[in-house]
């Protein structure tokens, strides 16, 4: 088969509040438009001709009579805000909860039996962000081995270590110790390896994490794409917020580096590509770094020029995003916020395909376009953009 489609993830760029944004505490959250106002105007030309401008009011894009892609604005169908519940909603999953979070930290009954397997004992058992658990903990870490475990508002179970106390394998078998008794009802969306190096006063966090997810509880377009035989490509940590079911990848250290594997997919990779650009989120949205973000949007900007122009006559370039990360907003955590879409390709017709009831109609028009039956929780809008 021919025919090739890429969804390409930008991890936390959000466009305005979800209509249940207040029950998550998100009213007023718009990683977009807040952002360009923090920076006083986006200066991002390629998406602006693609109709990002067309889609809300963003300091500094305008509204574009003839875009370059076909446009349009995703709505979350599921429960929850994590990037598990986002990708697996583009890929075809709707989840009636939300994973379990412990804004008290874990019942010490956890904590026990994460020891038992372990042999290790635990320190912090907090909210906390991952720079500020090496500055309060990292020191007694180094003189005790004790793993570090903390949580966020995210359905997650982060362990910390240092590379030079723990060895890497050990600190990898542990999380996956975790993954294994982390089950209904403690049944969180990922269990994080955080490995890091340095002394006290200078702790950095290495590139050697890891993530270890809860497997999909239904059919995803990733299982529908294996049966069929298409071959399926991961870049970045797509791979890990599904289990690695229906898809090998490589983890990347930076956008820059996600965007080149993204262009030599494009130049000779064949079948499907679920890629995650992870720095919006990652290194700027939890920081509340309002210039650092746009920054990230500048540089994806200047890249997308280079990707679109590798595009085959039969081949669909998806860009969106799994949740909102706005960096002006008190909290440095996800957002419920809808999400754009901008699809590129030779024979893409820029319509505006309007507001989408779930990210699954990405999901089924990716399927759609590679002739699968599988649609998932989604509707295809290949119809509306398909010249």
């Amino acid at each position: 088969m021919s025919r090739r489609a890429c969804i390409l993830v930008l991890d936390g760029v959000g466009i305005g509040e979800a209509a249940d944004a207040d029950e998550y505490g998100d009213e007023g959250s718009h990683t977009l438009a807040n952002t360009a106002r923090a920076v006083g105007g986006f200066a991002l030309p390629n998406l602006e001709r693609a109709g990002l401008g067309n889609l809300a009011p963003i300091a500094g894009l305008k509204v574009i009579a003839s875009p370059t892609a076909a446009h349009g604005v995703l709505c979350p169908a599921s429960k929850g805000k994590d990037s598990t519940t986002g990708h697996w909603e583009i890929a075809g999953v709707h989840l009636a909860q939300p994973f379990p979070t412990y804004p008290n930290g874990f019942p010490q009954s956890v904590l026990d039996e994460f020891s038992r397997r372990t042999g290790r004992a635990c320190l912090a058992n907090v909210v906390g962000s991952g720079t500020a658990m090496l500055d309060q903990y990292g020191a007694e870490h180094v003189r005790t081995g004790a793993w570090i475990v903390y949580t966020s508002a995210d359905s997650v179970f982060q362990v910390a270590s240092h590379e030079e106390v723990v060895p890497l394998a050990e600190l990898h078998a542990a999380c996956a110790a975790a993954r294994e008794m982390l089950v209904a009802p403690h049944n969180v969306s990922r269990v994080i390896a955080r490995p890091f190096v340095g002394t006290a006063g200078a702790w950095s966090r290495t590139k050697n994490r890891r993530d270890f997810s809860v497997e999909s509880p239904e059919e995803t377009l990733l299982d529908a794409l294996a049966a069929a035989g298409i071959p399926r490509t991961g870049v970045g940590k797509v791979d890990d917020l599904f289990a690695r079911r229906g898809l090998e990848g490589g983890h990347t250290a930076s956008n820059a580096e996600g965007i080149g594997r993204i262009g030599n997919w494009l130049a000779g990779g064949d079948g499907f590509c679920f890629a995650n650009l992870v720095d919006f989120d990652q290194s700027f949205g939890h920081r509340n770094d309002a210039p650092g973000f746009y920054g990230a949007l500048r540089e994806f900007d200047a890249a997308l020029p280079d990707l679109t122009h590798q595009l085959r006559e039969d081949d669909l370039l998806f860009v969106t995003a799994d949740h909102g990360n706005d960096p002006t907003t008190p909290s440095t955590d996800h957002a419920r916020e809808n999400v754009p879409v901008l699809v590129f390709g030779p024979r893409v017709r820029p319509a505006a395909i309007g507001l989408r009831a779930t990210f699954s109609d990405l999901g089924a028009t990716v399927a759609e376009w590679m002739g699968l039956g599988f649609r998932g929780r989604g509707t295809s809008f290949l119809s509306l953009i398909h010249a």
